[in-house]
């Protein structure tokens, strides 16, 4: 068995019928065992080390601040090779608009990077996140229980439409508010917590 790092990024973590959805499914551990999971809320330098191929790119700002904005919650997965396979298949692609019918990212993701999970992508890149992620949090324990229900509604598709219109810079201003009211009703956030999932979120379409 291989280890695999797995991570609700924000747009999951925090909308709550999204994360009951995808905890759904890792819960089933059908080939696969979640070993730990966490609230935790990485370090800058842990997310530029982490996401250091993508040093340079036009939106690598944007994606440490969505990695740091906020807890996320983090955990560890062991799987043979192929259950690993599996699982990347079941999530999908990592862009949203090419994501595999059927599959997490399709049916939850919202645009681009947006793409609600984290899953090691071969045991080999799974054993080097593992380790590089187990100097910073604990990676032993499940020490967070999380719900497969939720009573929030699910607005993905709806969050979809709109993100892909002010990406395009199409009524920016009323999609972009159109946004923070779905979200809104998605979670349970509040304050200043709530105001950086809008920023991090809306950051993405930019």
């Amino acid at each position: 068995m291989a280890d695999a790092l797995l991570i609700f990024k924000p747009d999951s973590a925090y909308r709550l019928d999204a994360r009951a959805g995808i905890w759904g499914w890792l819960s089933a551990e059908r080939d696969w065992k979640v070993e730990s999971l966490q609230w935790f809320q990485p370090p800058t330098a842990l997310i530029e080390n982490h996401y250091d191929f993508l040093q340079g790119r036009p939106f690598f700002p944007w994606l440490v601040d969505f990695m740091t904005a906020l807890p996320l919650i983090v955990g560890r997965v062991t799987a043979s090779g192929d259950a690993l396979k599996q699982m990347r298949h079941d999530l999908g692609e990592t862009q949203i608009a090419k994501s595999r019918p059927g599959s997490l990212r399709e049916r939850y993701g919202i645009f681009g990077g947006l793409n609600c999970l984290h899953l090691s992508d071969a045991v080999e890149t799974g054993a080097t996140e593992v380790r590089r992620w187990s100097d910073f949090v604990q990676l032993d324990k499940v020490k967070v229980r999380l719900e497969e229900s939720s009573d929030r509604p699910d607005h993905t598709y709806h969050l979809r439409s709109l993100a892909t219109q002010v990406a395009a810079g199409i009524h920016v201003q009323l999609g972009s508010q159109m946004i923070r009211e779905l979200l809104a009703e998605e979670c349970d956030l509040e304050g200043a917590k709530l105001e950086a999932l809008y920023r991090i979120t809306l950051g993405a379409l930019s």
